[in-house]
């Protein structure tokens, strides 16, 4: 039996509350479960040095988690005065997660950056973080096209992540704190709507897994996916 009670192919409830940030291109609060990140899109109309006069658009993201996400308090990594090895991986993750979405000829020469805020964490937080962010880059390009700054949608697939594992030696989806803290094998797998692959994290935390057991959790991943791309479009109404 999971923690929570769940089925080992259920996701736990989700939610996307858009427009929760006046100032923001496009933004969202996105819950999973008891796990709730603030996903902000900003434009800026100009691109990294390295892109300059290439006719290419960037997306980036930035990744945070306040100091009282968790059980107990962080300090603030501005506080410390620097980024963990942790959330520079994320934010990395984040943005090649959302950049395979992403015609950058037609978004042309200008930047948007997704700010992921982690509010409260209990297990899956990049996840969320992408499939959050990715609604919040839709809002922002949608305003691009409505003012006609672009002539043809940069944006070419849906992108969202869901972790799956091996908790008591069952392959379950969409791992909570609970189990993520002691399950066996760990994944997290980032897929776009038509369940291309995008990137696949797996690693044996307490034992080693089979090819089998992996196919199994990507037929969850799968699954899950769906879901979240589902959740994804109910959200931006379409």
């Amino acid at each position: 039996m999971r923690p929570s009670g769940r089925a080992p192919d259920a996701l736990r409830p989700v939610s996307i509350e858009t427009g929760v940030s006046r100032h923001a291109e496009g933004s969202c609060l996105i819950r999973m479960g008891d796990t709730q990140v603030l996903c902000t899109a900003s434009l800026e109309e100009s691109v990294p040095p390295f892109l300059r006069k290439t006719g290419l658009g960037w997306v980036t993201a930035e990744y945070g988690m306040l100091p009282r996400a968790t059980t107990s308090r962080n300090r603030r990594e501005a506080a410390a005065g620097k980024q963990t090895g942790r959330t520079v991986e994320i934010q990395r993750l984040i943005g090649r997660s959302l950049r395979a979405g992403v015609d950058r000829s037609a978004l042309g020469e200008r930047q948007i950056t997704v700010d992921c805020d982690v509010l409260q964490a209990d297990g899956g937080t990049r996840c969320a973080a992408i499939t959050g962010g990715w609604v919040a880059l839709r809002l922002a390009v949608d305003k691009l096209m409505a003012r006609g700054d672009v002539r043809s949608d940069p944006l070419t697939a849906h992108v969202a992540a869901v972790s799956a594992g091996i908790y008591g030696g069952v392959p379950v989806l969409d791992l909570d704190y609970a189990e993520d803290s002691v399950v066996g094998t760990d994944a997290n797998f980032v897929m776009t709507g038509d369940m291309a692959l995008v990137e696949v994290q797996g690693s044996a935390e307490g034992a080693t897994f089979s090819r089998a057991e992996l196919e199994r959790l990507l037929d969850l991943a799968e699954a899950g996916a769906a879901g979240l791309v589902a959740a994804q479009k109910a959200a931006i109404g379409r």
